[in-house]
């Protein structure tokens, strides 16, 4: 597909931002839209076209903002509707738009339609969530377990009966079967098409379609079964997802990704692309290679970077011809990708440039989470009531209840929780990082003195520097826009390279990704380097962690 062909979306870059950990202008320890608004040159600097915003409206933030109490507000915490409407104008002037995250698979239990619906079981919101009566035992009706541990399903006293949820209690399921909350989740969106945003995020949108039967199925070692395996991706979820479509998304230039992490390469075509439903869809082969099931919960397992190549490229041909892809490596529900996918005692800073580097040249938009442009890490708190994320106290606990020790149980804490990616921006060595004159909602990483924008502002070897240079170099070069996509030495262990190819010209990537020299192919040698993470890199070889671009013909 010719440059010039393709839409806005295809050929910038996406920034996500996690508000609550972005800027605080306030002094309430929670980042806020002006916050943001501050902030707006240095993300035009970087070279980025839209902003995705997790969760702004009203909440309870049980799940930090993924429970919403009101789909058309802002949360106070974060400012007013005022300061949003500024948000965009001021985003527009530069060149940029804001992109909004719809959860419509489940809202808050404190939203007024919630609230309606549990009263009784004759009221007009009665079956806008999804209720069932107990087994004959008065247990729950099925053994599905919820996405962040213990049983999907809450008991309500004044209904006398159970409602589902596939996340935490507080966040009961909606019931799409009803055409009354679609169109009310219809409605909500246009709300904020007609505010002037550039499009949407769709979360956890695999789950919404629930089986026409309820059954209990093969139960784990806690005695209960996934609602990832019992009905992720129903036959049937495609009807609504084009109603939704049709309703809301035909006839603006927006941009629409959904969160699917159970779509299989094969099946992309059918949720993306000219018959599908989005313009792209993260799913979460790559993400999550770790973990055989595909969900990130323990025991992981080895990978190889063979199988990392395997699954990106699947992904790449899958959406070749039709769709477009999203690259990413972070997001805020990921740890942070320099430790997700180089060896514990990696050198950082190189290993953020490397896969910088993929992510920047392979085929579709890149996404950039916020601090990964710095070569942000991990933290790794000693105790399990330092963490705020939901979901890590759900594994822990469910760790402890098979056997594993509290020191086992925390190391996949460390390792993998969500906070990871939530700790406030590093934007200066000062007092938190610069990110509030108050006490922060999240700890800031202890690196911050020497992990910062101020710094790698000031540094033409940082992290930050590499990241704006190859931003430029996308942009410059159409070949890394539209060009085919094609896996080079797909048997090394070592080495991920992939060219990108337009019109008789050619860019190579070559990354190492161990922490040893690493000999190249004789061909290579001939090559042109055109970028290098490395000052004085060697034509024969590869450093640790070296990233490299060649133009070749």
């Amino acid at each position: 597909m010719a440059a010039e062909n393709l839409k806005w979306w295809q050929k910038t870059i996406i920034y996500q931002i996690y508000p609550k950990s972005f800027q605080d202008t306030t002094g309430s320890g929670t980042g806020d839209l002006n916050g943001i608004t501050d902030h707006l040159d240095y993300l035009k600097k970087l070279g980025v076209g839209a902003i995705w915003l997790t969760p702004i409206y009203p909440s309870p933030q049980v799940d930090n903002g993924y429970d919403i109490s009101d789909y058309t507000a802002i949360d106070p915490a974060y400012g007013t509707m005022k300061d949003f409407e500024n948000l965009v104008a001021e985003s527009k002037k530069r060149g940029i738009k804001i992109v909004m995250d719809l959860v419509y698979n489940h809202s808050s239990d404190k939203h007024k339609w919630f609230l309606e619906s549990k009263k009784n079981r004759t009221n007009s919101k009665a079956d806008w969530y999804i209720w069932r009566d107990a087994k004959s035992d008065g247990t729950p009706p099925t053994n599905w377990r919820g996405i962040f541990g213990g049983s999907a399903w809450t008991w309500c006293e004044e209904r006398q009966q159970y409602y589902l949820h596939t996340f935490a209690k507080e966040q009961p399921d909606l019931n799409w079967e009803n055409p009354e909350v679609r169109q009310a989740l219809y409605d909500a969106a246009n709300f904020w098409l007609d505010k002037g945003v550039g499009g949407f995020r769709i979360d956890a949108i695999v789950y919404i379609k629930k089986p026409a039967e309820f059954k209990d199925g093969k139960p784990d070692l806690d005695g209960l079964f996934s609602v990832h395996d019992a009905y992720a991706n129903t036959n049937g979820i495609l009807d609504f997802l084009h109603e939704f479509k049709e309703k809301v998304f035909v006839g603006h230039e927006i941009f629409t990704v959904g969160e699917a992490n159970s779509v299989k390469p094969e099946d992309l075509n059918k949720w993306v692309g000219n018959d599908g439903v989005f313009d792209m869809l993260f799913e979460f082969s790559h993400v999550n290679i770790m973990f055989a099931k595909g969900e990130a919960w323990h025991y992981p397992e080895n990978w190889k970077l063979t199988d990392l190549k395997r699954v990106l490229t699947e992904s790449q041909k899958a959406t070749a011809q039709n769709g477009w892809y999203p690259i990413y490596f972070e997001n805020h529900d990921k740890p942070r990708s320099v430790n997700n996918f180089f060896e514990e005692g990696a050198d950082k800073v190189k290993a953020a440039k490397a896969l910088g580097t993929i992510l920047l040249t392979m085929r579709g938009t890149p996404f950039i989470f916020e601090g990964q442009e710095l070569g942000c890490t991990n933290v790794a708190w000693d105790s399990i009531e330092k963490y705020n994320d939901i979901s890590s106290h759900g594994q822990y606990q469910l760790m402890l209840q098979e056997g594993l020790t509290v020191s086992q149980a925390m190391k996949f804490v460390q390792r993998f929780s969500r906070d990871n990616a939530r700790t406030p921006m590093q934007w200066n060595n000062k007092k938190n990082a610069g990110f509030s004159t108050g006490a922060p909602w999240l700890p800031v990483n202890e690196n911050y003195k020497t992990v910062n924008a101020e710094i790698e502002e000031k540094n033409a070897d940082s992290v930050l520097a590499w990241y704006r240079k190859l931003s430029k170099f996308r942009a410059d070069n159409k070949e890394l826009i539209s060009g085919d996509y094609e896996l080079l030495l797909a048997d090394s262990e070592e080495i991920f390279a992939f060219s990108r190819s337009l019109n008789g010209k050619t860019f190579i990537t070559a990354v190492n990704f161990t922490s040893q020299n690493v000999n190249l192919p004789p061909d290579f040698s001939n090559k042109k380097i055109v970028l290098d993470s490395e000052s004085d890199a060697d034509k024969n070889f590869l450093k640790p962690f070296e990233a490299r671009i060649y133009s070749a013909k």
